[in-house]
């Protein structure tokens, strides 16, 4: 298996990596980071017709959290954005810890997420793997 694209964003408190690759035509999302990164969340993320109607894909996502890890939060932003941008099935795992995190680092990681997940999208464009057709 060959990773389509691997990021890293420097932090003022840490770091943050993300990477994707496919398996089929499915695909599988990391993210690590921090003080300790670990395995605390797994999210399997599948596309259908989006509840407004517009024609839109959304995604309906399936959650294994670790007892007391709050990493549900990036792997599910990760694993559906990627979903509803390829209309893929998605699997993001990982994790970020830092002890005693402040409000403004988590907006920090939560943003730096946020430019990883862009460049996944940009980077599956980029190696000729267009949206699927869900068919919906």
């Amino acid at each position: 298996m060959d990773w389509i694209i691997r990021g890293r964003k420097e932090l003022s408190c840490s770091y943050m990596e993300a990477g994707a690759a496919f398996l089929g035509e499915d695909i599988l999302a990391c993210i690590q980071g921090g003080d300790k990164p670990h395995i605390g969340c797994t999210v399997q993320a599948v596309p259908r017709p989006s509840l407004t109607g517009n024609g839109t894909i959304s995604a309906t996502s399936s959650i294994l959290n670790l007892t007391g890890h709050k990493d549900e939060a990036l792997c599910r932003r990760l694993a559906e954005k990627l979903c509803r941008e390829t209309g893929r099935v998605v699997v993001c795992t990982g994790g970020f810890h830092i002890d005693n995190m402040k409000p403004e680092q988590i907006d920090e990681v939560v943003k730096a997420l946020d430019g990883l997940a862009d460049e996944i999208v940009s980077g599956i464009a980029g190696a000729g793997y267009s949206p699927l057709s869900t068919g919906f």
